[in-house]
């Protein structure tokens, strides 16, 4: 028996046979003694078991976003920008894979979660797993040591998805860095500002920042009796008391890492604690850890620290909070993120956390990292974790059944009689050329009432209406779709009387 591949050719060229024979206008019996023959060669080839049938999806972890969310997105973006911008920062781009080595060793056990690109036979490369990294390396490469810049960009990781919570493998990141030798605590303090600014502005509901300092950590891991080689394995698993019990993190810690129960109780006496600049001063008089001077350095400059976030007006917003660690490996300093808040369910409660929807820290030496000569660059950041905004703006306006307009479109160019197209082609070009934005039906002779109705289901506002008459006289019908008042306007008015009714911002929500 033929293989598989001289079979395929064979139907192939049986198959074109029979289609030349119909093109042709063969005699019937022809054709059906080809197809007999076609028929006979497919069977002798069989089902293909190999071949799977194609599902028409999107990978795991991504998803495509319509003209209603992509409308949510574009005015959270234009929320997170403006205040980058308010704050006089610049904005740069990088590539969306880096050399695999750039990457490797920068995010300790996460590491692990890094796209890698397979070998072209070049280069080797991975997918950016943040835009912090790139931005070090950027720094570094053009020998720059002071820059305030903000990058949105997606970013990759072979996390296990959440959507419904925002959490996916591709997504977007919305960072905001200062680079260069400052004062202590006043750029960290502008970046907590900005934080406090979006998430108020979003009106996403009551939130709640959290502040460390991995010096403070660091500090009291070593007076607790931690060995240097465990600090950063102890410290990603404190970083999971936002979401587990202490007494599961303690039993991760000795029975996984090896650390002894004593040492893990002396951790939890301080990583449990959480307050104001009162406990700042008060872990100052800690007969331990003020003996230790990292952890000296690290209170000292939060108690500055607060005292700039008291003269922002954010310090009703700031928890000093012992367990906040950002596994990151990069941090160096002041560490910080953003919490949602849900009501309490008792009263006398205090309000729970329910996510992560910004964060950020120091660090001041990932660009010596790169430099060949180890020179560092301090910066400090923050990123906005809009992907998990956006799934709590698109379930509020799904919940309150929000219309959403997805076109910013300002006038629909309509007639009211047949064989009017070429003059609302002429009004149109005009209305473009003036910078309205403006729309019209692909039909030659579209009836009103259609026209009307496009107007009510996209939310465009305005109607200009040509008419025989309206021709005649010099004028355009301008219709309010809302209130369905019309009036008749100079054709030589009609940019400016669109400019007038249109100049109040297009809400989307």
């Amino acid at each position: 028996m033929a293989d598989r591949a001289t079979l395929e050719d064979l139907v192939r060229l049986q198959g074109e046979r029979v289609r030349a024979l119909k093109q042709q206008k063969a005699s019937a019996e022809q054709i059906e003694e080809e197809v007999a023959k076609l028929l006979k060669l497919k069977a002798q080839l069989g089902p293909d078991e190999g071949k799977q049938k194609f599902v028409l999806k999107t990978p795991k972890g991504t998803r495509d976003y319509s003209p209603r969310q992509m409308a949510v997105r574009e005015k959270v973006f234009d929320v997170i920008i403006s205040c980058f911008k308010r704050h006089g920062a610049e904005v740069i781009d990088t590539p969306v894979f880096e050399l695999k080595e750039t990457l490797t060793g920068k995010y300790g056990e996460d590491s692990k979660l890094i796209y890698d690109l397979k070998d072209q036979g070049g280069e080797l490369l991975s997918l950016r797993y943040d835009l912090t990294v790139p931005f070090a390396r950027y720094l570094a490469m053009n020998k720059l040591t002071n820059i305030k810049r903000y990058h949105i960009a997606k970013v990759y990781r072979r996390d296990n998805p959440a959507m419904t919570r925002g959490r996916y493998r591709e997504f977007y990141q919305c960072d905001f860095d200062i680079a260069g030798q400052f004062d202590p605590m006043i750029p960290d303090a502008e970046c907590l500002k900005i934080m406090c600014e979006i998430l108020s502005s979003l009106q996403i509901g009551d939130f709640l920042v959290k502040v460390n300092d991995r010096r403070i950590l660091d500090g009291t891991f070593a007076v607790c009796g931690v060995p240097d080689s465990k600090f950063r394995t102890i410290c990603s698993s404190v970083d999971k008391l936002d979401k587990v019990s202490w007494e599961e993190v303690k039993s991760e810690m000795v029975g996984e890492k090896g650390l002894a129960p004593e040492v893990a109780d002396r951790i939890g006496d301080y990583v449990q604690q959480h307050g104001g600049v009162s406990l700042v001063e008060q872990l100052l008089q800690d007969p331990k850890l003020s003996q230790n001077k990292q952890a000296l350095e690290g209170l000292g400059d939060l108690k500055l620290l607060f005292e700039y976030l008291t003269l922002f007006g954010i310090a009703d917003k700031i928890s000093f909070d012992l367990s906040l660690a950002r596994g990151l490996d990069y941090y160096t300093g002041v560490i910080y993120e953003a919490v949602l808040l849900q009501p309490p369910a008792q009263a006398g409660e205090e309000p729970l956390g329910v996510g992560s929807v910004a964060a950020g820290g120091r660090y001041d030496g990932l660009v010596g990292m790169f430099d060949p000569k180890g020179r560092k660059v301090p910066c400090v950041g923050l990123s906005i974790g809009v992907e998990r905004i956006f799934s709590i703006v698109e379930q509020r306006m799904e919940a309150l059944k929000e219309k959403v307009r997805t076109t910013e479109t300002q006038v629909l160019v309509a007639s009211a009689q047949k064989k009017l197209l070429e003059e609302r082609l002429k009004l149109i070009s005009e209305l473009w050329d003036a910078g309205i934005k403006a729309e019209l039906l692909y039909k030659k002779n579209p009836k009103l009432l259609n026209q009307l109705q496009y107007c009510e289901e996209a939310g465009i506002p305005l109607v200009a209406i040509i008419g025989e008459q309206e021709l005649k006289d010099g004028v355009i019908k301008l219709r309010s779709v809302a209130s369905r008042e019309e009036v008749d306007v100079r054709r030589e008015d009609l940019v400016e009387e669109i400019k007038r009714r249109t100049s109040q911002p297009l809400c989307i929500c």
